[in-house]
Order: structure tokens, then sequence, then C-alpha cells
């Protein structure tokens, strides 16, 4: 059982539920989108595939933006937020914080150990702004070409447990192939995944992921 912690473009889709609405529209905009609600999460209203998208992506314009305060505000109240450098979530090593301190990142210059290096590991050891800059908005996920809705896009050889440490949880995968990268690699690929839970009839980010080859 998890503890809590203590003490410019918006997408308007309006009330469409479900993917092959929301799949006609992204259509428009280039985006490919896979993946469908799999059931209501215990004590959940139904929430539907266009609000948790229409969601995520202003939770990702205030992420490109380095609106912190913003960010904070959608930060889940009580649990607050995890950042995972890596596929596999470790809910003991990675960093979380609350709403208050994500407020904060901006001149938040202190140091702290994220996680480890897939390749060397190393701690990763970074300045919010710098983490951010490396293991979250890392590429232009904003224009990212594919979606997954309640679905991973692809996977590297780590352990993909989202739905295990978040049983529950609704999330969107920003998924860059490598093609759009321009190269011939067929491993550059990257994707960011933005977790949520709900709490009182909304949905409230819980876990940031980035996910790349690893290995």
């Amino acid at each position: 059982m998890r503890k809590p912690i203590p003490g410019a473009i918006f997408i308007i889709i309006g009330m469409i539920s479900g993917v092959a609405a929301a799949s006609a529209i992204f259509a428009a905009t280039g985006f490919s989108i896979f993946g469908e609600r799999r059931g209501n999460a215990p004590g959940s209203d139904g929430i539907n595939n266009a609000h948790l998208t229409a969601l995520a992506f202003e939770v990702l314009g205030h992420i490109k933006d380095s609106d912190f305060e913003s960010l904070s505000e959608v930060a889940h109240p009580d649990f607050g937020v995890v950042f995972s450098p890596s596929a596999t979530i470790n809910l003991s090593t990675n960093m979380r914080f609350s709403a208050e301190q994500i407020a904060l990142f901006s001149t938040d210059g202190n140091i702290y150990v994220w996680g480890t290096h897939n390749d060397t590991g190393e701690p990763i050891r970074l300045t919010p702004a710098e983490y951010f800059a490396q293991f979250v908005f890392s590429s232009d996920y904003f224009n990212a070409s594919i979606l997954g809705i309640d679905r991973i896009i692809r996977s590297g050889n780590a352990l993909e447990n989202i739905s295990d440490e978040f049983p529950g949880i609704r999330f969107v995968d920003f998924h860059i192939p490598d093609a759009d990268r321009g190269t011939q690699d067929d491993l550059d690929w990257s994707s960011l995944r933005l977790g949520f839970e709900e709490r009182d009839e909304r949905l409230w980010l819980t876990v940031i992921v980035h996910s790349t080859w690893t290995v």
C-alpha cells in the first residue's frame, strides 16, 4: 500500500467517449492513436478516453513550458508524483514529490538521486530542471506521432510494470518512433508516459515514466 506524502496547444474534444471517436479527431492532426478503455477501475466514474487524452496534453504543455506551478495543480494531492527514468518503476528508489515541492522545481537547486542509469548502473544525480531536460521532456513529445491510451506502444528489454505498481491507473503513452527522428536505428525510439489516478471524481497526475531502449 502506497503511503501519501505528508503535510501552446489545447485539444478541445468535448463530450466524446471511446477511442473510436477520438481517433477521428487525432487523424486530422497527424496522430495515430491506439488502445481502449479496459473497463473502469474500482470507484471510477467512467472517465472517457477523450477526457484522459485532453488532460494528458494539458499536463504535457505545462512540462514543455516548464510551468511547474501549473503542473503542481494537477499532481495527486495525497500521493504526489513519482518520476521514473525508465520503464521499470521502483517505488523504493524513484523520487516522489508532493504538489508543493513540484511548484518550487524552477528554483530548486538541490541534487537528487532519481534512480540509476540503465547502461552503467550509476546513480542519476540531477536537479529537478536537469532531470526534466534529460528524463522527461528529452524530445518534443508534444508532437509525438503515436499515442497509446492505457497501452504501451513499444517496449525495450526493461520490465513494464506501470499497471502493477499502480493498479487501475489511466495513462497516455506519447511515442516517438525511430522513423520520426530521421535515423535508421530501429532502437532509436522514445516514449513519455503520463499516469493518472482518480480521486474526488477527477484524474490526478501520479507518475511520469520515461522509456527508451535499454541495454
